[in-house]
């Protein structure tokens, strides 16, 4: 018996994709609309809960179909991530490449886009696994540069000064300037960044 060799008709069986440039660009720029309503919405909120950030929320923000939405961010975990990243984007903020010397400038983009929202987010934000994960990304990033810059201390000490410039770094700290010693925000973000300072000196 001799085999008989298959083919297989274009759009029959297994469906060939097709990926282009210009397609991958398309791409590129719904999420980034995506992501940018997101962001714009949370510039709207009272507070930093999140219950309101919906899948379709945002897709009416951005001006796509909510399926759209989904088919970049599976779960509203990864898309309330995405608007964080985004957020923390505009604000200049690079957890990757932070240093010793940048800490007290990174906090600082933190707290001038934090002075940007209005009105100003609550103090206890809930925990949502974006803000979580922010945190673990903040306390990751000041564990590797303080071992790597400060290798001479004892590891007790270099949790202890990482764990100072967390609390430093904090928003509840800034806040806690802002509204209790009813201070600006520029006043609060000077002091902070004149700590942070203090505490890094060898």
């Amino acid at each position: 018996m001799t085999a008989r060799k298959q083919t297989e008709a274009p759009g029959v069986g297994a469906r060939r994709r097709y990926e282009s440039p210009v397609r991958r660009q398309g791409m590129v720029e719904t999420r980034d609309r995506i992501v940018a309503a997101g962001v714009e919405m949370v510039r709207s909120l009272k507070t930093w809960d999140w219950t309101d950030l919906t899948f379709r929320a945002v897709a009416e923000g951005a001006g796509v179909g909510e399926r759209t939405v989904y088919r970049h961010f599976p779960t509203e975990r990864a898309l309330h991530a995405a608007i964080m990243a985004g957020l923390a984007k505009e604000a200049g903020v690079d957890y990757d490449s932070v240093t010793l010397a940048t800490v007290a400038d990174t906090a600082a983009r933190v707290f001038r886009s934090l002075a940007s929202l209005a009105p100003a987010p609550a103090l206890e934000p809930p925990l949502d696994p974006a803000f979580v994960e922010a945190d673990q990304q903040r306390r990751d990033a000041l564990l590797r540069v303080v071992a790597s810059e400060r290798p001479e201390l004892p590891e007790r000490e270099q949790v202890r000064l990482a764990a100072s410039l967390d609390v430093l770094w904090s928003p509840a700290t800034y806040e806690r300037l802002v509204d209790q010693w009813a201070m600006t925000p520029q006043d609060a973000t000077a002091i902070i960044a004149w700590v942070i300072d203090a505490v890094i000196q060898p």
